[in-house]
């Protein structure tokens, strides 16, 4: 297992997620998408299917986020499944952490993932890091909401 520290002195570290996580990843995606968590299922496959890459982030022993990554070679496309920090823990940097470890380890030319277009906080964080709005999905969400597709392009020479 990998383990990273965010900022020196933090205490906040990422590590690789595993199947271990199952109930801390699920009682963080109820805590962060209170319409949209995952069922137990798709948590435990996030967590277990080879070609998804993620990591946690840990403060003091405490699970306070979580990024999935889905590896589509086929597609020449990386999918951010989920990016979620605890309300208590944003705007620390971990959200930044996050993206920055698996974009360095995505070896795709290309990232994509999609957002609630009412969540401006993380279409703020994704434009921070050079994300951009390529698409519309209507009414994806529960709730209705619409999903905002962002894509980056990965300089891989």
């Amino acid at each position: 297992m990998s383990v990273h520290e965010i900022l020196p002195g933090s205490g906040i570290t990422l590590e690789t997620a595993t199947w271990r996580d199952l109930k801390d990843l699920h009682q963080l995606e109820k805590d962060c998408f209170q319409l949209d968590a995952w069922p137990l299922l798709d948590i435990l496959g996030v967590l277990s299917i080879p070609q998804i890459i993620r990591y946690k982030a840990v403060d003091q022993d405490k699970f306070v986020g979580f990024i999935a990554v889905d590896l589509r070679r086929s597609q020449q496309t990386a999918w951010i499944a989920t990016l979620a920090v605890l309300p208590t823990h944003r705007k620390s940097g971990i959200g930044s952490a996050l993206i920055r470890i698996i974009e360095d380890e995505v070896d795709l030319p290309r990232i994509r993932l999609s957002v609630r277009q009412s969540n401006q906080p993380a279409i703020q964080l994704y434009l921070k890091h050079g994300y951009q709005q390529v698409e519309v999905w209507k009414k994806y969400y529960k709730g209705g909401d619409n999903a905002l597709i962002f894509e980056k392009l990965l300089n891989r020479e």
